[in-house]
């Protein structure tokens, strides 16, 4: 039974999908931000894979065909960015201005507790992109020396917590400027954290959306600086 599982070419995407919809389930359900799907979905695959002694080749096998949907969904984060374009034009200033603060904080944030820590060059330049989205972090980790594998669940953690806490956290501030709310969200969360801006509205996904291009860009850039102090 499990070698039938494991073998068929749909597992991947049956599990993923099955998955993420009872951690939206969960989510409508319960309305907290613990809750939230992608956590859930990831926690739920892990345990359906050693329930059911499936190697993670298997299921990667299979799940890849979700890949394919990245670079569509993606692209389609420019749609809300289109739509406030005007918004956009007239705090372009202060917009990169708050993406830049948000790439150095975050760039700096990661020297200083890898050197309170005792980290070593390799983990420290691995944790350095953790802002970006995986594929252009796991890139630049790569080039730096460092460990792309784990980069990526560097990334992944930090887009989950920033679409988990993003809201909560903003409204401790009182930051309530939309444009704001959603530079400061996509700069620290990439897209994963944009799904939540999304949600809170037309213009903080927008802010978000570019964010997450405009950060990467800076991120890449200044990571080769920061990989220098440590």
């Amino acid at each position: 039974m499990n070698s039938i599982v494991a073998d068929s070419a749909f597992f991947g995407v049956l599990i993923s999908l099955l998955a993420y919809f009872l951690g939206d389930r969960l989510r409508r359900r319960f309305r907290l931000a613990l809750f939230n799907p992608l956590l859930i979905a990831i926690a739920l695959t892990i345990a359906a894979l050693r329930l059911l002694n499936v190697q993670y080749e298997s299921y990667a096998a299979g799940a890849k065909y979700l890949s394919w949907l990245l670079t569509p969904a993606t692209v389609c984060l420019a749609i809300p960015l289109y739509e406030q374009l005007t918004l956009l034009k007239s705090n372009w200033r202060a917009i990169l201005t708050g993406i830049l603060a948000g790439v150095l904080a975050s760039l700096t944030c990661v020297l200083a507790l890898s050197a309170l820590f005792g980290l070593d060059h390799a983990q420290y330049v691995t944790l350095l992109p953790k802002s970006i989205t995986t594929a252009i972090g796991m890139g630049v980790v790569e080039e730096l020396g460092g460990y792309p594998s784990i980069a990526a669940a560097v990334i992944i953690v930090t887009g989950v917590l920033g679409n988990m806490f993003a809201e909560g956290f903003l409204k401790l501030l009182r930051i309530r400027e939309s444009v704001a709310r959603g530079v400061a969200i996509g700069t620290a969360s990439h897209a994963i954290g944009t799904t939540r801006a999304m949600e809170m509205g037309d213009t903080e996904g927008a802010m978000s959306s570019l964010s997450i291009a405009v950060a990467g860009l800076i991120t890449v850039a200044f990571v080769q600086v920061f990989a220098q102090f440590l």
